[in-house]
């Protein structure tokens, strides 16, 4: 490789590749992808002065010349990035070992805003996009015969052509519920978000649904509220003067579940030996900021993420199958498109062990 003055070795182009070959700039990059027809010799000519320099093809030159941009899109309406963040981190780590960048547009809930960078992403030449929020409820589909695939990631589109994956509400209900048995609570209640949100809704039926098959109730009544430490709190007292008993809180967020951390502390009831307490989320700030520590459930938001841009590719590149398998919904109707991503469970101190009864 030449060097320059200052002794940084210079970048070999295709330019010194045909000088060195003897041929025209677009003859060496016909040799160099394996387009066009030449002469055998001259083919050989062009690789062995390219190997004798050197010379490394630029990715994204090389896939201008075949279509490509190895790009994609990513469009949310989630702008605090507490749920979009996580998905486009596991994207990437899908689309990583393609090589493809990710433009991250943020719509801010306003439909006119996404159409207009729904038409910047296709003007840049993306090959695919990938749809987030911050809600699982279906929404609009971006538009019906785009040029490149679209995969909805943490939200569904209402047209069950479309792929969506979810997270599992339901699931991490009934997951924090068998846990909670687990450590012998029975006296579980449960404060939880908006009932209007289709994720609190799933969220409170798995719960009530792995408790009936104990043979248990909820503690008092569920408590719907808002996504907030304000309402745990609220929530925490209402359930304290309606089911004095409570050994177990579920909380539908981990916002909800410090604020109702805070009132039983205020209340004397100590946490975990008193009352256990699981959040769902596993958003670290709120979660390991909490005293004690917080057992929360884990939305997979990082797989959800890797699974939409591996489906993705797969579309791309037109190696993809049948849509995902359909999965069910406590609130009846055809799932159509939809994967569901199993949640985990996080332990910390909040929900050690019952002590026996004597």
């Amino acid at each position: 490789m030449a060097s320059l003055s200052g002794g940084i070795a210079k970048a070999v182009t295709i330019r010194d590749v045909a000088a060195a070959a003897d041929v025209s700039i677009g003859t060496a990059s016909k040799a160099l992808n394996g387009r066009g027809r030449m002469r055998a010799e001259t083919r050989d000519r062009v690789l062995a002065a390219a190997e004798r320099l050197g010379f490394r093809p630029n990715p994204l030159a090389q896939g201008l010349l075949a279509g490509r941009t190895y790009t994609v899109g990513l469009v949310t309406g989630d702008s605090f990035g507490r749920f979009s963040i996580p998905v486009m981190l596991g994207a990437e780590d899908a689309l990583g070992a393609g090589q493809i960048s990710v433009f991250m547009c943020d719509t801010r809930d306003d439909p006119i805003r996404e159409r207009h960078y729904v038409e910047r992403l296709l003007a840049r030449r993306v090959e695919g996009i990938i749809v987030t929020g911050r809600r699982t409820e279906p929404r609009p589909g971006i538009g019906r015969d785009l040029p490149v695939p679209v995969v909805y990631a943490m939200t569904q589109s209402t047209d069950e052509s479309d792929v969506s994956i979810i997270p599992d509400d339901e699931g991490g209900g009934a997951l924090a519920a068998r846990h909670l048995l687990a450590t012998g609570r029975t006296r579980i209640g449960h404060v939880t978000g908006p009932q209007r949100f289709q994720a609190a809704r799933r969220r409170a039926h798995g719960l009530t649904t792995e408790l009936a098959a104990a043979g248990l109730e909820p503690a008092g009544e569920v408590l719907f509220g808002q996504w907030s430490e304000e309402w745990g709190r609220q929530g925490a007292d209402v359930l304290l003067h309606t089911a004095p008993d409570v050994d177990a809180v579920f909380c539908g967020s981990d916002q909800i579940a410090r604020g109702v951390a805070e009132t039983l502390r205020e209340r004397g009831r100590r946490v975990p030996e008193d009352v256990a307490l699981v959040g769902f989320d596993n958003w670290e700030p709120m979660a390991l900021g909490c005293r004690p520590p917080l057992t929360t459930v884990d939305m997979n938001l990082g797989e959800i993420g890797r699974l939409a841009a591996t489906h993705l590719l797969d579309m791309i590149a037109g190696t993809a199958g049948s849509r995902p398998p359909a999965a069910g919904s406590p609130d009846g109707g055809s799932s159509g498109g939809v994967t569901i991503v199993p949640a985990g469970l996080v332990l910390r101190e909040s929900t050690r062990r019952a002590a026996p009864q004597s």
